[in-house]
């Protein structure tokens, strides 16, 4: 093979790892690495729901008008769309495939909790009723009250006084 395909076939799988790198990089691996920020998921959360919250006031907003802006309203629904993604991608591939585990005393509590937080994503998909926002809101705080030691809840509410 001359160098000059060889060149090209290097180029090609360079771009192509630089097209899906970021998304692999984005997303925690599963495997048992031990290097996991669950403070920082839970900031992750509180602010893809402040996003939805944001996305349904300005979905309403936007569908007041005489003649709506139909892009705006489809790009902040998209919007609304994917931050519920990304709440349920927490719960499911984070908490409950590699943070929670059944030997827990609290497993049940918390699997009812995370349970319920995909619920409410998947409502804040579904409509613009503000109470799921405040629903999920809710959850979160649950959530770490379960999971977290006193010192994590203290540094979560010193940044997201929501969650008390």
């Amino acid at each position: 093979m001359s160098n000059a395909r060889k060149g090209v076939i290097f180029v090609s799988i360079l771009s192509l790892v630089a097209l899906i790198g970021p998304r692999i990089v984005h997303s925690h691996c599963e495997i048992p690495c031990g290097i996991y920020g669950d403070v920082m998921r839970i900031s992750a959360l509180y602010e893809d729901i402040a996003t939805i919250e944001k996305s349904m006031n300005q979905i309403m907003e936007l569908s007041k008008a005489k003649e709506p802006n139909w892009n705006q309203l489809v790009r902040w629904v998209t919007n609304k769309e994917e931050h519920a993604n990304k709440v349920q991608h927490i719960v499911t591939q984070y908490f409950m495939t590699q943070r929670l585990k059944p030997d827990n005393a609290k497993y049940i509590k918390l699997l009812t909790t995370l349970h319920a937080m995909l619920i409410e994503a998947m409502k804040t998909k579904q409509t613009t009723d503000l109470s799921h926002v405040g629903k999920l809101r809710h959850l979160v705080g649950e959530l770490s009250k379960d999971y977290f030691s006193e010192q994590d809840l203290k540094h979560i509410r010193q940044h997201h006084p929501e969650g008390k």
